[in-house]
């Protein structure tokens, strides 16, 4: 009996014990997340401008970054405003080139000519228009620009919680960038977007020490 209850003992010790690391294990990593986010957003948040600064700026070109296109060829209103935004940074003389940066290496899907279709019909000329299809994350898009397309001062067009990690990848890669925010107008489904770049920030911290390569390095766009 009286080892049973010296056994009992160890177990509820044992387990108090395993219970007290885990607690300890995902206090560490919610306060890494937490410090990776507040760190890679302040460290950045001067680089974004404002409209009115965008043409006291002249970069390599103007990377707009993919987003979802519905089946019919649609783009999403995040995606619409971002290929608005370039365009009124192209207008304003931001840079005479546009890399249209997004998924289109994935069979029966394309983001970046709907994106250069919608920048033509607001007036951006085609032949001033790069697609890079294999833009298929933030961090590929930008380390493409860098690699591929030889950018080393750039403007990014993107929604502002997605900005700072685009910033912090290209400054972390050796370039010079901003940003330029594209809200436009609210978006349905903005805090799980939110959360899951809470995430990402996390993830292309550790590429960029890495220095990581584009999964799709050896797919080269065509320029002309």
């Amino acid at each position: 009996m009286k080892k049973i209850i010296i056994k009992q003992i160890i177990t509820k010790k044992t387990i108090l014990k395993i219970i007290k690391y885990i607690t300890l294990g995902i206090v560490a990593i919610g306060l890494s997340v937490l410090l990776i986010n507040v760190y890679m957003t302040k460290s950045v948040e001067r680089l974004i401008l404002k409209e009115s600064e965008v043409s006291d700026i002249d970069v390599d070109c103007i990377i707009i970054l993919g987003a979802m296109v519905y089946e019919d060829g649609n783009l999403c209103l995040m995606l619409q405003d971002r290929v608005i935004q370039g365009a009124n940074a192209y207008k304003l003389g931001a840079s005479d080139v546009i890399i249209m940066s997004g998924d289109a290496v994935h069979e029966g899907y394309d983001e970046v000519h709907p994106m250069e279709q919608y920048a033509v019909e607001r007036s951006v000329p085609s032949e001033n228009i790069l697609t890079d299809s294999a833009g298929v994350s933030t961090y590929d898009s930008i380390y493409r620009a860098y690699t591929i397309f030889g950018a080393k001062k750039i403007l990014i067009i993107s929604q502002e919680y997605h900005l700072y990690r685009a910033l912090y990848i290209a400054k972390h890669l050796g370039m010079e960038a901003y940003g330029l925010s594209a809200d436009l107008q609210p978006y349905a489904g903005q805090s799980k977007r939110e959360i899951r770049e809470y995430v990402a920030r996390c993830k292309d911290f550790l590429k960029v020490i890495f220095k990581s390569k584009s999964e799709y390095q050896d797919i080269f766009p065509n320029i002309v």
